[in-house]
């Protein structure tokens, strides 16, 4: 058990690579809070260890809360994963201010908010803790449409590596994982278009997309100590992507 008596948060683990990261977690000994926008999740079916906290993150007091509340149950904060985000995109030219705002808010604003509100918990508490958050290979390599998307990974990364010297001090690390493309509902389009999945597996030197529990194994290595000497690194799972 590699996270035993730890506790966590998963945002964004209503389904997905969220959903993936929180039930490795729990099969590895920790509690784990899972968090989306949804008003309710069913968990019971994951046992005592794991609650559901309501949270949009884009809101700065509903993340508080959401640290406030996992601390109320379980006792403490161990492990952060600010992994909520969305996917919509569009060309440049067609980017409204409505699509903007709601990327950044969720992706990057959100991200924050995440390491802020988890960070300060665990320094007031002196935990040594683990930050992870979601990336991307968008966040250092272009892609069509996804100007605003790609805008909010690449701040995620330079985030990550400005918060992990903030804190390293304390001994709190704060690491990303930036995966290729997973094989999940945000990129379902790809997957049902022949032409375009083709085009994807083609770039990717080991030739297919990923799994979501390709991503959690690397979440779940970043959380556990044997990562401890870790931090503001951004963990590339990408089937070669990037090396090209």
């Amino acid at each position: 058990m590699r996270l035993q008596n730890k506790v966590a948060i998963v945002t964004g683990s209503t389904s997905g690579i969220g959903l993936a990261i929180a039930t490795m977690f729990l099969n590895e000994g920790a509690r784990v809070v899972f968090s989306g926008r949804a008003d309710e999740f069913n968990v019971l079916s994951y046992g005592d260890n794991a609650i559901y906290v309501q949270c949009d993150v884009t809101d700065p007091a509903q993340v508080d809360q959401l640290i406030k509340k996992t601390a109320e149950h379980f006792g403490s904060l161990d492990i952060m994963v600010n992994n909520a985000g969305v996917g919509l995109t569009a060309p440049i030219t067609d980017m409204t201010d409505e699509l903007w705002d709601t990327v950044i808010a969720t992706n990057l604003s959100g991200v924050m908010y995440g390491v802020r509100s988890a960070s300060r918990y665990m320094q007031q508490h002196s935990i040594k803790g683990s930050i992870v958050n979601t990336s991307s290979i968008l966040g250092i390599v272009g892609f069509p449409e996804t100007s605003a998307y790609s805008a909010a990974k690449g701040g995620i990364n330079q985030l990550t590596k400005s918060a992990a010297i903030d804190l390293a001090k304390q001994g709190i690390r704060v690491n990303a994982i930036a995966p290729g493309f997973i094989v999940t509902a945000m990129t379902e389009g790809i997957q049902k278009d022949a032409q375009e999945l083709r085009m994807i597996n083609t770039a990717t030197p080991l030739g297919y997309m990923g799994e979501p529990n390709d991503i959690a194994y690397a979440a779940l290595y970043l959380a556990s100590d044997e990562s401890k000497y870790t931090t503001g690194s951004i963990l590339y799972v990408d089937g070669g992507w990037t090396v090209q």
